[in-house]
C-alpha cells in the first residue's frame, strides 16, 4: 500500500497541466486506537522543514459522517504545473521512516480521491478547525460556482475568517458525487449558529437556489489537527 500511495502522490504532483488551478488528493485511514498522537507527532517530524510550492499538506479527523469506520485522511493541495515540494525537500531518511510508522498507526487504508478548487477562500484554520463539508451532484458547475461566488462576497463579512471552498471530484467520486463545498468554523455550534442566521435572510436563500439543480449526496465533519503550508 506504502508504494502504491507513494506512485499516485508522485503522480499528481509531477503532472503539467493547467497553471494557478489548485488541486487535491486525499487518503482515508483507519488509525488504530489512541495513534492519533502518534501519527501527528509522525506528521510533524517529516514535514517540519519542507517547504511547499503553492500547496500544503493537511492531517483531519474524522467526527460524525465517517464511512467505512475510517477515522482520519491526509489531503495533499497543490497546483497543477508546480511541483508541491522540491524534489529533495523531503529527507528520504524520514520520508521511509513516515511511512513504516504508519504502517504500525494504521489499522486500514480506505478511499482514495482526487479534484479541483474551482473557488477557495482563505481563513483561519487555527480559529477555525472545524470543516463541515456537503458532498453534491451539480448539474450545471459554471451556474453553480457563479452563485457560490455571489454568495461569499454578499455575506463577506458572515465568512470572515472561515475557509470557503467548491470544487470538483474528478477521480474517485465517493459515492457518486462530482463537486463538494466546504466551510470551517469554530465548531459545531459555530457552524449551526452560522446556518440559523443566513438562513433568515431572504437574499441568502435566493442565492442558494440560484446555483441551480444539485442533488445532496452526504455531509460531514472533520477537524484539522495539522496544516503544513
Amino acid at each position: 500500500m506504502k508504494k502504491l500511495f507513494l506512485s499516485y502522490f508522485l503522480t499528481f504532483i509531477s503532472v503539467s497541466l493547467y497553471a494557478q488551478t489548485m488541486a487535491f488528493t486525499c487518503v482515508e485511514i483507519k488509525a488504530k486506537p489512541f495513534t492519533q498522537d502518534n501519527i501527528s507527532e509522525a506528521f510533524d517530524k517529516v514535514f517540519e522543514d519542507v517547504e511547499m510550492n503553492q500547496g500544503g499538506v493537511v492531517l483531519e479527523r474524522f467526527w460524525s459522517g465517517r464511512t467505512h469506520g475510517m477515522t482520519h485522511r491526509i489531503v495533499f493541495m497543490y497546483t497543477l504545473g508546480v511541483d508541491m515540494v522540491d524534489e529533495d525537500a523531503i529527507d528520504p531518511n524520514k520520508n521511509d521512516a513516515f511511512w513504516s510508522k504508519m504502517q504500525n498507526y494504521v489499522e486500514e487504508w480506505g478511499a482514495s480521491y482526487s479534484g479541483r478548487m474551482l473557488s477557495w477562500k482563505e481563513g483561519d484554520t487555527e480559529a477555525n478547525p472545524n470543516v463541515h463539508i456537503w458532498d453534491i451532484k451539480v448539474a450545471d458547475q459554471n451556474q453553480f460556482k457563479k452563485g457560490h461566488d455571489k454568495i461569499i462576497s454578499e455575506f463577506k463579512d458572515d465568512f470572515d475568517g472561515r475557509v470557503v471552498g467548491f470544487g470538483t471530484y474528478d477521480i474517485g467520486r465517493p459515492n457518486g458525487a462530482t463537486h463538494w463545498v466546504a466551510l470551517t468554523g469554530k465548531d459545531r455550534e459555530d457552524h449551526l449558529m452560522l446556518y440559523d442566521k443566513l438562513q433568515k435572510s431572504k437574499k441568502f436563500m435566493d442565492l442558494i437556489l440560484s446555483r441551480g439543480e444539485m442533488e445532496d449526496v452526504k455531509d460531514y465533519e472533520l477537524e484539522i489537527l495539522k496544516r503544513k503550508q
